[in-house]
């Protein structure tokens, strides 16, 4: 299912409390809901705000992801040149080759992920400026029979300004976080 998410812009932490609680008792579920901030304590101190992992805060799981692209692609090229060079005719067969083609898309999978660290989650790099100017982003992940509850609750919000809106969390690694909580909760 395709889910869009829209980011919004705000000064005021207690009206984004308030805004995800309303949108919660309409049917959004938490799982959807996010709010990043620089001032992650004052986040904190709003006890029913979702805040933005700081793992997800960085840019670690796409450069993970194009690490492992990179290695993939040594890993086919390593065990390629070892079969036409008739390397793997020898008497060291294949093994070394394999060993080596695993090594490296283990190495370069392993580098993407420090890359990833270094740099703010691409998501969220359009957003630099009003995260440095002290503002808070508030993002909601919605399916297309949510859209009429955001538009209902935004009316009564009228600090709360939209930003922007882009692709969403997969609809199924949303589906899990529910169920995980729903299994906490119990």
């Amino acid at each position: 299912m395709d889910m869009l998410r829209h980011y919004f812009i705000s000064d005021s932490l207690d009206d984004l409390e308030a805004l995800e609680e309303q949108l919660e008792s309409a049917g959004v579920s938490t799982p959807q809901i996010h709010v990043l901030s620089r001032n992650d304590a004052e986040v904190q101190n709003h006890h029913h705000l979702h805040a933005v992992q700081s793992f997800l805060k960085r840019d670690i799981v796409r450069s993970t992801e194009r690490g492992a692209v990179v290695g993939l692609c040594a890993f086919v090229l390593v065990l390629s040149v070892a079969y036409f060079a008739g390397w793997t005719e020898t008497a060291a067969g294949w093994m070394p080759f394999i060993f080596l083609a695993v090594v490296l898309l283990g190495f370069s999978t392993w580098v993407g992920g420090l890359l990833g660290i270094e740099k703010p989650n691409h998501n969220f790099v359009r957003f630099e400026q009003a995260l440095s100017d002290g503002k808070h982003i508030f993002f909601v992940d919605l399916e297309p029979h949510q859209e009429a509850i955001l538009e209902k609750v935004l009316k009564s919000h009228p600090q709360v300004a939209l930003a922007d809106t882009g692709s969403s969390a997969p609809y199924w690694f949303i589906a899990l976080q529910k169920k995980a909580g729903m299994i906490r909760h119990s």
